[in-house]
């Protein structure tokens, strides 16, 4: 069975692992660089589906275990981002260029750290895939505090996990049969989730490319 599951596919990688599988991708999701491509808005959605009734899966996942489990492992695999760019700096991003690891994926996330500010980016990237997962590294490795990272992270990972979880439940209890097609509705729901990530960048753009009118300097010239 675990030769058959796609990685990519949260439906598949729940029917096969279960909670456990779960709590697991997301902690190697946001702690780890080489889990930057496994499902975690998605999966988070879907585990909030099957945990209820009427599914299709044998055993429905227990919902007060994931609603606790899921935050602790997205604080977990974060913290362990931060030790790791704090622990070997830069160096931690200096890979050789390929099609599974991008430099554009670091500069995205360090953007984010320099335009947010360290707070609010450790906050808003966890709506944000790929972004989420260096940027944690990247807090370490730019010096923010053990400390201070550890508090926000913790505001971060309890907003994206309990919003996106009971979104998933949600619609697991309002909509029949709605895991046979997972899929397009858990897209959908991403895409809602990551509305007010959006238009806090947009808003910051918009702040950027304003520029203040010029004020008329004086001449020198005075009228007689």
């Amino acid at each position: 069975m675990a030769l058959a599951v796609n990685v990519m596919d949260p439906k598949s990688l729940i029917e096969a692992f279960g909670l456990i599988g779960v709590l697991v991708i997301i902690f190697a999701e946001t702690g780890l660089l080489v889990g930057f491509f496994l499902p975690g808005d998605t999966l988070l959605v879907t585990a909030g589906i099957y945990t209820a009734a009427g599914t299709t899966l044998a055993h429905p996942l227990p919902l007060p275990v994931l609603m606790i489990g899921a935050p602790v492992a997205a604080v977990a695999g974060a913290q362990v981002g931060h030790f790791l760019g704090a622990r070997y700096g830069r160096k931690l991003f200096e890979r050789p260029q390929s099609r599974i690891f991008r430099q554009e994926h670091v500069d995205k996330a360090e953007h984010y750290f320099n335009k947010f500010g360290p707070a609010k980016a450790v906050v808003l990237a966890r709506f944000v895939p790929v972004v989420r997962t260096f940027l944690n590294p990247l807090a370490g490795m730019l010096e923010m505090s053990a400390i201070r990272f550890f508090v926000w992270n913790v505001v971060g990972a309890v907003l994206w996990t309990e919003a996106i979880i009971s979104l998933g439940r949600f619609l697991g209890d309002r909509v029949k049969g709605i895991d046979k097609y997972v899929l397009p509705v858990v897209a959908l729901a991403v895409l809602v989730s990551v509305v007010p990530v959006l238009r806090e960048v947009f808003r910051g753009r918009r702040q950027d490319s304003y520029k203040p009118p010029k004020t008329q300097q004086p001449t020198g010239r005075h009228r007689r």
